[in-house]
């Protein structure tokens, strides 16, 4: 209620001064149309014509929206409203004047002077205003605070500067920038002072110890480049949120972190065909299997943008979809249905697709962990990965899906783990189920992708917040790796794109060794290699040193997307399908080891380790 009473008082208070500003100027135009000596007649008309002049202002004023700004913040919107306020009051005194022969006439002069005082002494004082307001907030704060400089030229960077300004925390000392042209110059009243190669320079004149990174656009290179040239004059680095967050507006720019791995490791933003993904998405029915897990919740979020009829979110593990739930709910998604269900439960899916018939799947459900279906798990992983695959895709294909988009692995090429050979078997189920006509099944390829459940940076930010070691399996072991969004992108890029039977393999970049992650992880925590040791302790069951895209005997072809190549594989029919159902039926019970040696005939590149612990 006590807010509600200050707005009402300086609304009132600018009310006030807009009316006092009406009489002002209007004495003033007459004083200057006739060198400060006003002829009697035309002082009369003067006075007679105020009262009309005050009134029709200030109903102008009002309803142009003049006082639902705040002084505080006055911008050019502000002097918009009052330069159109003004122009609509100066043609309505015009036009009554003629129209409606008042018995007194206003010289055409006294109406052009007196809208332009008006707009000096209305816009001029709440510019006036704000900038004694602003004095008092940076100029009491400008040697208060921690010095820092801002990377970027961009909105985000002037943004994220003026909100600090705010902050007694923080001194924005200038930007750098990489653009040559700004040096020496002025943003917002903020120095531009050179490149990343003036930082020494910086330094050392305002004892500079913290730098922030405001350009949401910078690729990893760049990221890491400023990074290591911060790091050699021990200047801590900072940064804003990732573009998808500012623009979805989960995050503001204020909301300032440590440099992560992720930044490092990111990279470019995916060009999506949005026309395409709209046309296929709107007001459709997508169902996606595994939805609570890493990449069937950044699917659901991508989807959701698309604004489907129903987003159908299914998974097994009901915490992992109260999880979601909770996040839908959060940004006012509660419509979404969230189904409790076994991807290999037939009638459980029949029920679904007959109540809500969906057009688009996407099937991430799988077990993906290659140590624990190394062993004990061996005919689960089949059951899982193969059965759960072929039964979600049965059951689309006798439903009328129009594309079934299968999550698949860079483990299924040339498998040396079950997890792996699951995989690819999975990926030739949907060829075998491949006609020419119907359901399109898209298979999709992809690495590692940053912060999903069972990798390596989770564990190993675990590891270093305990003090060590980090435990790295082999001083040559490489990854490639790719952020979740961008994933889940490519994906849904790839299932539009598909014209059924194709293995897209996405662009994984440059392959990552995994004891370098682990060094810059300790380093971005604050800690030196001394502090925090790494220990080798040796491949684990199934665990290749490298990960590959294609097989020996595969290869690609370009597709119009930059990111996304199609595989040349080894296709199989339905009754090869059927025939591998039936082994895996019947062999639920069979010993590990004879399981994988079995699994060769189906997977001719599989080579696993036939020893089960």
């Amino acid at each position: 209620m006590q807010k509600n009473n200050t707005f009402s008082t300086k609304r009132i208070l600018a009310m006030s001064h807009d009316f006092g500003a009406s009489i002002l100027a209007w004495g003033l135009a007459y004083q200057l149309r006739f060198n400060f000596v006003i002829p009697p007649e035309h002082l009369d008309v003067m006075k007679e014509s105020l009262i009309w002049v005050v009134l029709v202002q200030t109903l102008s004023f009002s309803l142009m929206g003049l006082y639902r700004g705040i002084w505080r913040f006055a911008s050019l919107i502000d002097l918009q409203r009052i330069i159109l306020s003004v122009l609509l009051t100066s043609l309505i005194l015009g036009a009554s004047s003629f129209m409606l022969r008042l018995p007194f006439v206003v010289p055409r002069s006294v109406l052009v002077i007196d809208l332009a005082i008006l707009i000096l002494i209305m816009g001029g004082s709440r510019f006036i205003y704000r900038a004694i307001k602003e004095h008092q907030l940076y100029g009491l704060r400008s040697f208060q605070g921690e010095p820092v400089v801002i990377v970027g030229t961009d909105q985000t960077a002037i943004s994220l500067a003026k909100e600090l300004r705010l902050s007694s925390d923080w001194r924005v000392v200038g930007i750098i920038t990489e653009d040559a042209s700004l040096h020496g110059r002025e943003i917002s009243g903020i120095k531009v002072l050179g490149s990343i190669f003036d930082l020494s320079k910086v330094q050392s004149r305002f004892d500079l110890s913290k730098l922030i990174i405001a350009h949401p656009l910078l690729n990893h290179k760049e990221r890491r480049f400023i990074l290591s040239q911060a790091e050699t004059l021990d200047i801590e680095v900072l940064t804003t949120p990732a573009i998808d967050d500012l623009m979805s507006g989960r995050l503001s720019v204020s909301q300032i972190r440590p440099v992560d791995v992720e930044d490092l490791l990111g990279r470019d933003s995916v060009t999506l065909n949005n026309s395409g993904l709209t046309s296929l998405i709107k007001n459709e029915v997508v169902l996606v299997t595994g939805a609570g897990g890493s990449i069937g919740s950044e699917l659901c979020r991508q989807i959701i943008k698309f604004k489907p009829k129903h987003l159908i979110c299914f998974d097994i593990s009901e915490y992992a979809l109260y999880q979601l739930e909770q996040i839908f709910i959060a940004d006012q998604m509660a419509s979404n249905i969230y189904v409790v269900g076994d991807v290999k439960n037939k009638d459980r899916l029949n029920q679904l697709f007959d109540r809500y018939q969906p057009k688009l799947v996407f099937h991430a459900a799988a077990y993906k962990h290659v140590p624990l279906m190394e062993n004990h798990n061996v005919a689960e992983a089949l059951q899982n990965n193969v059965l759960g695959t072929l039964t979600v895709a049965n059951v689309s294909k006798s439903h009328g899906v129009v594309r079934f988009v299968l999550i698949s692995t860079d483990k299924a090429v040339n498998p040396t783990n079950v997890m792996g050979a699951s995989k690819r078997l999975a990926e030739m189920v949907c060829q075998g189920l491949q006609a020419e006509s119907g359901t399109r099944f898209v298979m999709v390829r992809f690495g590692n992708v940053l912060g999903s459940s069972g990798s390596v940076i989770p564990k190993f930010r675990q590891q270093i917040a305990s003090g060590g070691p980090v435990t790295v399996t082999h001083p040559e072991i490489t990854r490639y790796f790719m952020s979740i969004p961008e994933a889940a992108q490519l994906v849904m890029q790839a299932g539009l794109m598909g014209n059924g039977g194709e293995v897209f393999v996405l662009d994984m970049g440059d392959p990552v060794k995994i004891v370098d992650l682990a060094k810059d992880m300790i380093k971005l925590s604050g800690f030196d290699i001394d502090d925090i040791k790494i220990k080798f302790t040796g491949l684990r069951p199934g665990e290749k040193l490298y990960e590959e895209l294609l097989a020996d005997d595969e290869h690609t072809l370009p597709t119009p997307h930059e990111k996304l190549r199609i595989a040349s594989v080894k296709s199989v029919n339905e009754e090869w399908v059927k025939a591998l159902q039936e082994w895996i039926n019947n062999s639920t019970n069979q010993e590990e080891q004879k399981l994988k040696e079995s699994l060769k005939f189906w997977v001719e590149e599989y080579q696993g380790n036939f020893n089960v612990r």
